[in-house]
């Protein structure tokens, strides 16, 4: 329901009804959270927040941004304390538009003459508006609205300068005429007389809105039978917080010290919560690029490799590029979109890889397994957002990111650059889609890997490269704890994870052409140098 509707129903209700006086977004939330319908942008309290009189000193346009948070912050109507329109007619039909495009409800305006005074200050030097030029402002107000339920709630100021209730009554009607929605009839005396005189003669020729800031100890009851129909609490949100404020700034002065404050303010996490900083945290991890903060990743560095004597006493991932080991400069780059917890599983010279800049896991059986193997050992490491690589690859930095950012539970970095490559034993794999420059707004999910395609048949080949999210994390954990029941276990590949997955879970995959390379030779250490120089 619209807005306006809400509040049109609140003062055309056969009950009275209730709004709260707010003069900020996070009072105006504070307000709809207690469980009023409806919030009054008292100006008043608005003025008073900002430091300056209730005498037009704060602009409309002030006032107007301020309400703009209110509205923001809230679902409940908001009706403004709009003074007298903040100037002639023409002003206050252009109020209306602008309130409109914020979603305020409806706006009350009293007749006295701009710039107001508050009604509780020398209200019988006051001087009233013209009745005609006040019934002008009103016709101008309703013909320039273009909700037909935004509410315009004319304030009768004849009691507040010092005239009695037939003024009040001839003000009122001609209002009524005008095509006001609502009559707010106001007092500054401390009992109801001149409301109650008013309500009897007024007879609900049109709703009745009461302030009873002075006339406070009446019972609201009272109001009830007399067939009033809304209820404005119109100050307390600003006088009690100024109570408070002046409380715990003197105290605080006093001591030189938090000490005796802290546990009678609200705690920091209210403040957040007020704010929606958990709503925005949600939204982060949606609409924000992936960053390392998050993120782990688990290295699969257990195997020896053959290496052409290189790999005797070290192992493959502690061969060097550029000047420094294959698994230094994965950790590096990995540190450059700022991820730090990462896990290396070893296994040959396992006493060899070490560092303060990851944590191990040891695979002693490394000499009889494959790397599924390596990823079980490692299996409760898959959490949130994780990265898994092979310990024996490097790559440019751009990788990390695409693969950080796509949302699949379970993706994998696929190089589609393998047209011309006949070699078996690779990680091939087909897609449901071939790479195609026009593939940006399109899925690829994974279908197959296998070592016995080759690169005619494949659509790419897997790095060692992919990541899971919280929910790929539970599906991989659950396959590995399938696929450890088999009596093949250990000599099980990626392949067969990814092949036993897909059957009931999709796959994404991540295209990219070329940028890595997978150090199986001595030449192929001269091109990561070659590649390490580029980066």
């Amino acid at each position: 329901m619209k807005k306006t509707t809400k509040l049109k129903e609140l003062i055309t209700s056969n009950s009275l009804e209730f709004i709260m006086e707010a003069h900020n977004g996070l009072t105006a939330k504070i307000v709809e959270e207690a469980g009023f319908k409806g919030i009054w942008g008292s100006g008043l309290s608005i003025s008073a927040s900002l430091g300056v009189r209730d005498n037009n000193e704060a602009s409309w346009t002030q006032v107007l941004d301020t309400l703009e948070f209110m509205s923001d912050a809230t679902t409940i109507p908001i009706l403004l304390d709009g003074d007298t329109g903040y100037g002639n007619f023409n002003n206050a039909r252009r109020l209306v538009k602008k309130l409109e495009s914020r979603q305020i409800a409806g706006v009350c305006i009293e007749d006295k003459l701009f710039p107001k005074t508050n009604s509780f200050i020398s209200g019988d030097t006051q001087p009233l508006a013209d009745i005609e030029e006040f019934c002008g402002k009103i016709k101008a107000m309703k013909d320039s609205q273009s909700d037909d339920d935004f509410v315009v709630v004319s304030r009768v100021e004849a009691f507040i300068a010092g005239w009695g209730l037939e003024e009040a009554l001839r003000r009122a009607e001609a209002y009524r005429l005008a095509g006001a929605d609502a009559i707010l009839m106001h007092s500054k005396r401390k009992d109801s007389t001149e409301i109650e005189a008013f309500l009897k003669e007024w007879s609900n020729r049109l709703p009745v809105v009461l302030v009873p800031t002075k006339y406070y100890t009446v019972p609201t009851d009272r109001f009830r039978e007399l067939g009033a129909s809304l209820i404005i609490w119109a100050n307390h949100s600003l006088r009690a917080s100024i109570k408070a404020v002046q409380d715990t700034t003197k105290q605080i002065y006093e001591d030189v010290s938090l000490i005796n404050v802290e546990k009678e303010v609200a705690p920091l996490d209210e403040v957040f919560r007020l704010q929606g900083a958990g709503e925005l945290k949600v939204a982060e991890k949606r609409y924000l690029p992936a960053t390392g903060t998050n993120v782990n990743v688990v290295i699969l560095a257990a195997s020896q490799g053959e290496m052409e004597g290189l790999t005797e006493e070290i192992p493959k991932t502690l061969l060097e590029v550029g000047g420094k080991t294959l698994l230094l400069t994965q950790i590096h780059e990995f540190n450059k979109v700022g991820i730090k917890k990462i896990s290396v599983v070893r296994g040959f010279a396992k006493d060899k890889v070490t560092s303060t800049n990851f944590s191990v896991i040891d695979n002693d059986l490394f000499a009889e397994t494959k790397e599924l193997y390596s990823l079980y050992l490692a299996k409760e490491e898959l959490k949130e957002n994780t990265i898994i690589s092979y310990g024996d690859i490097i790559f440019k930095n751009y990788i990390l990111n695409d693969l950080l950012n796509d949302m699949s539970d379970i993706t994998l970095i696929v190089d589609a650059d393998v047209e011309n490559t006949a070699a078996k034993d690779k990680d091939y794999v087909i897609t449901n889609i071939p790479y195609s420059k026009k593939l940006y707004s399109s899925t690829v999910q994974f279908v197959k890997m296998s070592g016995d395609l080759n690169g005619k048949e494949a659509h790419g080949e897997f790095i060692g490269l992919w990541r899971v999210n919280k929910s790929g994390a539970e599906v991989v954990k659950n396959a590995l704890m399938e696929l450890s029941n088999r009596k093949d276990f250990k000599q099980l590949t990626m392949a067969d994870l990814f092949n036993h997955i897909s059957t009931t879970h999709p796959i994404g995959v991540k295209y990219i052409k070329g940028s890595w390379l997978d150090i199986d030779t001595i030449r192929d250490l001269k091109k990561a140098g070659d590649l390490f120089d580029q980066h």
